[in-house]
């Protein structure tokens, strides 16, 4: 992957990991099945009547939906909700990064360098010390899995992003929002009840509201419009054992916003998890020119080629 690529995938990390701050806040209002059915609802009624319908299979649409959209958050919310702390629920929906390069090596056979390898391990381990470092016994052992089964859901939805290969990524972003909330509208009206879901409509009063609400739209506009939008232009163009380990960056992020604004402690053993986390998405994801690319660098036709390859439609178009 080119620099501003892995610049990309990084903003894309940053949102997503503020977003697990954004998340707690709305469940101290909303009951979870709920809010991820709310989620994509606000989002979903504009892109029906205004976003033109992506040019990609419908199977893969309505697999990266299921999901990325229905099941990632379905799980996460409901583990969250279940007791995993917000900084360590973003350190284990992580585990979407190996499973993808996982799945993508053994059902699109996707290559696998030694180099990734060598990087997903290190990180995975950085991932292993930090989980240990939180969960101290039995009693994570159900939020943990419902969030382990998050990520597994997530994978599956990338494999589904890099199968359809949208013309236009923003596009396949917005109309993934259209899949998940009659599924998750059907199962909170059948698990938590209209009498809940009322009450939470109407409680405005309730000094949880305005945090519950500003964080829905952060959940909305910026975690799925913006940071889903970007991850698919970039699973569109690159292999998904490239892109995948940048999700590695968000319980970084994560953890550190939690620690900031929540007042969760991180300990040293933490900490090294954490960079052990950060190195090994750099070594996964190292970009290394080829020897006959590094030959015509300097050739105009080839820098301009590589720049308009480099940036999304929305910045090439704002550039001319």
């Amino acid at each position: 992957m080119p620099t501003p690529h892995r610049m990309l995938a990084a903003v894309v990390a940053v949102c997503w990991g503020l977003n697990f701050i954004a998340i707690d806040a709305s469940l101290d209002h909303f009951p979870p099945f709920f809010l991820a059915a709310l989620r994509f609802a606000v989002i979903a009624v504009p892109t029906v009547l205004l976003v033109p319908r992506p040019a990609v299979a419908t199977r893969w649409l309505v697999g990266y939906g299921l999901g990325f959209g229905t099941f990632q958050f379905l799980f996460l919310y409901w583990g969250m909700t279940a007791g995993m702390p917000t900084g360590l629920a973003s350190l284990v929906l992580q585990a979407s990064a190996p499973f993808t390069v996982l799945l993508g090596t053994v059902l699109l056979r996707t290559p696998l360098t030694s180099r990734a390898a060598g990087g997903v391990g290190l990180a995975c381990a950085g991932l292993a010390t930090v989980g240990w470092q939180r969960a101290a016994g039995p009693a994570d052992l159900v939020p943990f899995l419902l969030v382990l089964a998050g990520g597994l859901a997530w994978a599956f939805g990338n494999l589904c992003t890099a199968q359809a290969r949208p013309p236009n990524p923003w596009h396949l972003a917005l109309w993934m929002s259209v899949v998940p909330p009659v599924p998750l509208l059907a199962l909170a009206l059948t698990v938590e009840g209209p009498a809940r879901i009322g009450s939470a409509l109407t409680t405005w009063e309730a000094g949880t509201t305005l945090p519950a609400v500003v964080g829905l739209a952060y959940t909305a506009l910026v975690a799925t419009v913006l940071g889903s939008g970007l991850w698919s232009w970039l699973m569109a163009r690159h292999p998904a054992s490239a892109v995948a380990p940048f999700s590695m960056l968000v319980p970084v992020v994560g953890m550190s916003s939690a620690w900031l604004l929540l007042g969760e402690r991180v300990a040293p053993g933490e900490f090294a998890g954490a960079v052990a986390v950060v190195s090994g998405v750099l070594i996964a994801t190292a970009h290394r020119r080829p020897r006959e690319d590094s030959r015509v660098a300097g050739h105009p036709s080839s820098r301009q080629a590589w720049r308009s390859e480099s940036l999304p439609p929305v910045c090439s178009r704002a550039r001319r």
